[in-house]
Parts: structure tokens; C-alpha cells; sequence
């Protein structure tokens, strides 16, 4: 099993003058130290159980462009992109050249999205739920046409592109999609169809381990009925913070995810007094038992 490290917030000691030594300090370590994946939030405003707005929140894309810059190895990607924040076309375009400039280590997260307080504050349309999964799977539709050989129009409900061209193309062909959430009538038929990863949540004690494999059992349908190859997808969870005061309960836990084939967890600090110091203890004493997993 791999592990990654999703950063989620920004609000360390004196984060006016340290945010960016702090976040590149736990970058350079976790690329180094063989960490999977680095992820950041794509929110405008810092989410409201996490301190709210007047945090600090940096946007998403410009983010991990300048972490691309600074590492060589680690997997970039959104936990979550919301499908509202950004037209699908040039979503797409941005994910391609972000792609292209870290030698295709970047996965697109998306997801319907759901923080009405940051679009109302900018200026963002934020339509009804059902109208942002119907928009989620058009946009879907587009970057599968825009990552293929087909540079003609799209026409959708919701969105209409006359010329789908993209150059230069994703490093793999395409740009690898991770759709964020559970839903099991829309998001995870969504996964089937589209995607190749998804991310679950996994919640504390043999609850979350039950939840995750009924997910995935859900998926495995929706694969069945669409004829799709559930192996294919990668298998994701967020994991809740680590503490690293037991490790061996976390790695007897991640076993058990593993069988149900869990194959990345990515996790956070449990405070973010300093992100250097628990990512440095991280590579030291996780990354190498799990990898074993």
C-alpha cells in the first residue's frame, strides 16, 4: 500500500512569512522520503470546520505548479476539484499543462463540489445539486474528448465547446481522473464509467471498514452493468489524521483495507503546528512498513 499526504491547510505558526518555506520543506521531504502522492484542496475559501474563510487558502492549480517545480518524483493531485469552479474546457487545458510540465505526475480530482459560502463570496454560479452532477458528467465528457483524437464540437445540456483541441496531449495520452465521493446511484456509476481512481473516506473503527467495502461493492456493480474493468480503478480512502502514537494499530488497520483493495491511503497531520517535523517521522517509520502492506 502507498501512502500520500493531502495538505489541507495553510495556518501554521507565522504562516504570513513561513506558508511557502513549510510547504515546500514538506514537499521536497515527502518526494525524497517516497511518499506517493502530495494533494491539496481546490477551495477558494478555507472550509468552515477548519477555521472558515479568514484562514489562509491557496488556490489549488497554482499550488501544485509551483510543487511540480520543486519535486521529481511524488504524484500531484486535487482532493477535490469542484466541477463549478472552473469551465470544463479550460479546466481541461490547465490539467494538461500541469500534466505536461511534471512529466505526467499530475491525477485530476473532481468532484460535484459543494461550498455554497466560497461561490456566493466570489461571484460563483452555484446551481442546485442535481444540476452540478449533470454538469460533472458533461465535463467528464469533455476531457475524454478532449484527450482524444476528436477535435470537434461538443454540444451538451449545459456546456457547448465548437472546437475540443488540446495540444500538446497528456504525457500518458490522457490525464488520469479521481472522482471524489460516495454516492452510490451517481458518483460511484460516474467512477465506472469515467474515472480510474476514486478516493472513499474511511471513518474510524470497523464502521469505516464495512462502509469502504460496501462502496466498493457498489462500484464493482455499477463495472458489471457497464462492462467496465473494476480492477482498473485505483482504490483510494482519506484517511482521518495520523497520529503516529500507534503505529502498529494503523498498519493492522491498513491490512485489513488492503484486502478489500485499498491500494493508496492518503492521510494528514494531526495538527499542523509543524508539517515538516510529522511528514520527516512519516518517511522515517510509515512509508517503508506500508509499502509491505
Amino acid at each position: 500500500m502507498d501512502l500520500g499526504i493531502h495538505y489541507f491547510t495553510f495556518t501554521h505558526p507565522e504562516w504570513e512569512t513561513t506558508i511557502t518555506d513549510r510547504l515546500g520543506e514538506t514537499a521536497r521531504i515527502a518526494d525524497e522520503g517516497g511518499v506517493a502522492v502530495l494533494s491539496v484542496m481546490d477551495h477558494w475559501f478555507q472550509m468552515e470546520n477548519i477555521g472558515g474563510p479568514f484562514e489562509p487558502m491557496l488556490e489549488g492549480y497554482t499550488t501544485l505548479a509551483y510543487l511540480a517545480g520543486i519535486t521529481q518524483r511524488i504524484g500531484l493531485r486535487t482532493l477535490v476539484t469542484g466541477v463549478t469552479y472552473r469551465h470544463p474546457g479550460l479546466l481541461a487545458k490547465t490539467a494538461t499543462t500541469l500534466d505536461v510540465l511534471s512529466g505526467g505526475r499530475f491525477v485530476l480530482g473532481i468532484g460535484a463540489a459543494w461550498y455554497e459560502r466560497e461561490h456566493v463570496g466570489l461571484g460563483v454560479p452555484f446551481p442546485p445539486m442535481a444540476e452540478r452532477f449533470e454538469r460533472l458528467e458533461e465535463a467528464l465528457q469533455i476531457f475524454r474528448q478532449m484527450w482524444s483524437d476528436d477535435d470537434g464540437p461538443f454540444e451538451g445540456k449545459h456546456y457547448r465547446l465548437a472546437e475540443t483541441i488540446c495540444l500538446p496531449k497528456p504525457v500518458g495520452g490522457t490525464v488520469p481522473i479521481l472522482i471524489g465521493g460516495a454516492g452510490e446511484r451517481k458518483t460511484l456509476r460516474m467512477v465506472a464509467q469515467y474515472a480510474q481512481a476514486c478516493n472513499l473516506f474511511a471513518m474510524a473503527g470497523p464502521e469505516g471498514l464495512e462502509t469502504i467495502r460496501h462502496k466498493l461493492e457498489v462500484l464493482r456493480g455499477h463495472c458489471d452493468r457497464l462492462g467496465t474493468d473494476y480492477d482498473a480503478i485505483e482504490k483510494t480512502m482519506l484517511y482521518r489524521p495520523l497520529t503516529l502514537d500507534d503505529p502498529d494499530a494503523f498498519f493492522k488497520e491498513m491490512e485489513a483495507y488492503a484486502d478489500l483493495g485499498i491500494t493508496l491511503v492518503e492521510t494528514t497531520p494531526p495538527t499542523y503546528e509543524d508539517p515538516v517535523a510529522w511528514t520527516e517521522r512519516v518517511v522515517e517509520g510509515i512509508v517503508p512498513r506500508l509499502a509491505q502492506v
